[in-house]
């Protein structure tokens, strides 16, 4: 198994946003905000190389939005959706699977991708994109609350191409790789569990953002359900912290991976390192 961390970016969003309800004079020790209180993320995806399949999680945002859509969020820094994974050794059409965890912008919006006459076609030709059922039902009737997150372009070209397939409890990509599923956030997102030798990976998209997130009432205010966020954080970090699960943050600016300790002051993060580090390990 070859595992790289594809960098597509850097982007901003509201610190009050991304915070909920905790004070700002808590959580901007952590994630400094600018002087628009926004906050910088990562777009940090994934991909594995195994068993004859090259499959990506998730995608970035993308490069296909208008000037004015870019300048709510300022996506910048070199990364670069493409031309990360050809750092990595890989060619647009060698990905046999990209994995969406949700369909918002920030983590879909790379799938599909505008060809010089304007027309869209899918990023990765010749992949099978997978998403959750119930979730695509969602993210394509949307609720006002998300209808700003989920945004046709980058959702409705995917089926029409006909390289859509949804999880379901027998789905297997490869043997390693496997899927819960978490409502807090929004309905039907998926987070992908990695077998690595006697280690666990998980992918955490938007159920724990960051390590920052990690206390339980560090909820995101983007949240459609912040308590049953809470619900599914507690149970997960109560999983994780007994099975010693590396955690892949996909929005940490700096932080790509730690563990999980429960403490007398709750869950918090340790032992903070690389994909590169893990990989060293494991060699």
């Amino acid at each position: 198994m070859n595992l790289h961390v594809i960098d597509t970016g850097h982007f901003k969003l509201d610190g009050g946003a991304m915070f909920g309800v905790v004070p700002k004079a808590l959580w901007n020790r952590h994630q400094p905000a600018d002087k628009n209180n926004r906050c910088t993320w990562a777009m940090r995806c994934l991909l594995i190389e195994a068993h004859g399949k090259v499959i990506l999680i998730d995608t970035g945002m993308g490069n296909k939005q208008n000037d004015k859509f870019r300048s709510h969020f300022e996506p910048h820094g070199e990364g670069d959706l493409l031309a990360s994974i050809a750092r990595a050794g890989y060619t647009r059409e060698e990905i046999t699977d990209v994995v969406l965890t949700h369909l918002h912008f920030d983590h879909c919006g790379g799938a599909v991708q505008k060809r010089p006459n304007g027309d869209l076609e899918l990023t990765f030709p010749n992949a099978i994109h997978w998403s959750e059922e119930n979730h695509w039902k969602w993210a394509t009737e949307p609720n006002p609350r998300e209808r700003a997150s989920f945004l046709k372009e980058n959702i409705l070209p995917i089926k029409e191409s006909g390289m859509l397939k949804f999880v379901n409890d027998d789905t297997e990509i490869i043997p390693e790789l496997w899927f819960a599923i978490a409502d807090g956030h929004t309905h039907g997102m998926l987070i992908p569990h990695l077998e690595i030798g006697e280690e666990t990976l998980v992918f955490m998209a938007d159920l724990l953002p960051s390590p920052t997130h990690i206390p339980l009432a560090w909820v995101m205010g983007y949240d459609i359900d912040p308590l049953q966020t809470i619900r599914e954080k507690e149970a997960f970090l109560g999983e994780a912290a007994e099975n010693n699960f590396i955690l892949f943050y996909e929005h940490d600016p700096v932080i790509e991976c730690s563990r999980v300790i429960q403490t007398e002051k709750g869950f918090r993060a340790s032992d903070t390192m690389s994909l590169a580090d893990i990989l060293r390990v494991e060699e």
